[in-house]
């Protein structure tokens, strides 16, 4: 059997920024440290620092009056930091800083009168996290078919955004069908996409002609990681997303498969080593 790498693949900068943020901040402040949602979305990241200490809550609630909270790496909406100040928590920031980009760029739109289409999945940790910044003048789109059903003017102001972690391909289809309709919809001075995740799209896109099978090492709820996956799929190849070794099975493999294997953004590589040993 034959074993391609992808590079790049495994952490971008801004999850190295979150894990890292963590883990300063349980050696110096000591545990239990709260973090806002999982500070990146993989499995044995979270794992890992759940055994150091650290304590994953999805409410503000859950956190002991002048506690110490972490934000982890998705971002949150003002509602969330005015709540952690009026628990009087000790917050610490770990936003990615294209996040915060994107929040920044919600912001201004909206004080300029625009209407937002923001390009992401619903639910996801990043997506309410930018929409709180102005739930009034955003609309979410997850398709092209989103798009042919805003209901707005023709001539409406439109700006659009996008999240960080998706599909190359599949936003600039999205942003292609919101183009043919609002011909006069403006876009952010740089791409939202994160670089991160386009080079480890573009390393799969390179080298999934000579692969057999796919492996995507990140977790099911990582959009990133996900994105690897559809992306190997949708050039015929067999693809598995999976936490680590112990999800891998024998019968995905024969013995003169090429096996390309990459990482999501927020998979450590770790991980990648145990399942290629």
């Amino acid at each position: 059997m034959k074993v391609l790498l992808a590079a790049p693949r495994g952490f971008c900068a801004g999850v190295n920024m979150a894990i890292q943020s963590l883990d300063l901040a349980l050696r110096h402040l000591g545990a239990p440290i709260y973090v806002y949602h999982e500070i990146v979305h993989n499995r044995c990241v979270v794992e890992d620092f759940q055994e150091k200490g650290a304590i994953f809550v999805d409410s503000l609630e859950d956190v002991p009056v002048g506690a110490t909270l972490l934000f982890s790496a998705h971002g949150i909406s003002p509602e969330v930091r005015q709540g952690a100040e009026q628990r009087q928590l000790f917050a610490i920031d770990a936003t990615c800083p294209l996040v915060t980009k994107v929040h920044l760029e919600a912001i201004r739109f909206a004080r300029e009168g625009y209407t937002i289409l923001l390009i992401g999945h619903e639910g996801h940790d990043e997506v309410i996290g930018t929409m709180g910044e102005a739930p009034e003048a955003i609309l979410l789109i997850e398709s092209p078919r989103d798009v042919d059903e805003i209901q707005l003017d023709d001539d409406a102001k439109l700006a659009y955004l996008t999240q960080t972690t998706l599909s190359v391909d599949d936003a600039n289809r999205i942003i292609e069908r919101i183009k043919e309709r609002f011909p006069q919809v403006v876009g952010p001075p740089r791409e939202d996409i994160c670089y991160a995740t386009q080079n480890r799209q573009e390393a799969v896109r390179n080298l999934a002609a000579e692969a057999d099978v796919v492996l995507v090492l990140g977790s099911q709820n990582s959009s990133n990681s996900q994105r690897l996956k559809e992306l190997a799929r949708e050039h015929g190849k067999q693809a598995y997303l999976i936490d680590d070794a112990h999800d891998l099975q024998e019968d995905w493999f024969k013995a003169d498969d090429c096996v390309l294997v990459t990482a999501g953004a927020s998979a450590p590589e770790s991980v990648v080593n145990e399942c290629v040993v």
